[in-house]
């Protein structure tokens, strides 16, 4: 499985990611979109949001989480 794969499984999780770049920003949101290489993440609600996107090399592996919506909190995921 390569890192796209990864990163798609990552993004069907849970209903919202989060992530840490590795300039130190801390991302929430919803995935929108992964390329071989890249993932675009939604931030914020409605016309408020912003899209980023990251390449996976910008991503701190170590830093990802998804909402489990049956337990009501974050879950760490394991590229």
């Amino acid at each position: 499985m390569d890192l796209a794969d990864k990163f798609i499984q990552f993004a069907e999780s849970g209903n919202q990611q989060r992530l840490s770049s590795k300039d130190g920003r801390l991302l929430q949101g919803w995935i929108m979109e992964i390329t071989d290489d890249a993932l675009l993440i939604s931030l914020g609600e409605g016309e408020r949001g912003q899209d980023i996107w990251l390449s996976f090399n910008d991503i701190d592996p170590l830093s990802l989480a998804y909402w489990h919506s049956q337990s009501q909190q974050w879950q760490t995921f394991r590229l």
